[in-house]
């Protein structure tokens, strides 16, 4: 199966590596089912992570228009089959083979992912080579930065930032107390907390944000406005 990935003018090419291969035992149990569907030929199956249990990933696979996609999904063709995966699964499912198992009534599908979920409290999608357990020197480094000058400057507003995972030359924090949810948390980060971090620790070039934002008290950002 080609799997083809858009580009930024909307066209696809094909990928390095396939996100999804479709096996024949699957395609075919797919496009039973979906010939019970009204409207069925116009229907994709779209595949996606919805959550984690233990070392692997858990999903949610259903029906809906191929026209759907939105940019930064990923199409694929198998055969009559049109497969979707959206944007914030390609990385989490890159690789994997939609396939059935058991026979006859007992037959389902099963999803085989060489990939495994990030350490428990990391958020999905983040890289496998992460320091979580910030036991490197390069993560107590930075611990000391967060804990010596960045919460004491921020902690007059209520908020704190922690220190989540450390990559080659990236630091993953996530907000808490008044930066969670305040609209000013992207100009806190930028202007102050990742000055802060790469001019005590040049190995790091990029902070990156991990909070959830929208469950604050004050979110900048709310699903009703994209």
């Amino acid at each position: 199966m080609a799997v083809m990935e858009p580009e930024a003018d909307g066209s696809t090419v094909p990928a390095g590596m396939p996100v999804v291969r479709v096996t024949e035992r699957a395609r075919a149990l797919v496009a039973e089912v979906r010939a019970a569907e009204e409207d069925g030929e116009h229907l994709a199956l779209w595949l996606e992570v919805n959550g984690a249990q233990g070392d692997a990933y858990t999903y949610d696979v259903y029906f809906q228009a191929a026209a759907d996609a939105a940019s930064g999904d990923v199409l694929a063709e198998a055969g009559e089959l049109a497969v979707v995966v959206p944007q914030a699964s390609v990385a989490a499912l890159r690789g994997a083979t939609l396939d059935v198992s058991g026979e006859g009534e007992e037959a389902g599908l099963v999803v085989v992912n060489p990939n495994r979920p990030p350490s428990p409290g990391l958020p999905l999608g983040m890289p496998d080579d992460v320091d979580s357990d910030l036991e490197s020197d390069l993560a107590r480094r930075v611990l000391a930065v967060l804990e010596e000058s960045v919460n004491p400057n921020i902690a007059g507003h209520g908020g704190s930032a922690e220190l989540v995972a450390v990559g080659a030359d990236t630091a993953y924090l996530r907000l808490a107390g008044g930066c969670q949810g305040c609209g000013m948390a992207r100009v806190t980060l930028s202007q102050g907390i990742e000055v802060a971090i790469r001019d005590a620790v040049p190995e790091i070039v990029t902070v990156v944000d991990v909070t959830d934002h929208a469950s604050g008290s004050n979110p900048y950002f709310s699903p009703a406005k994209k």
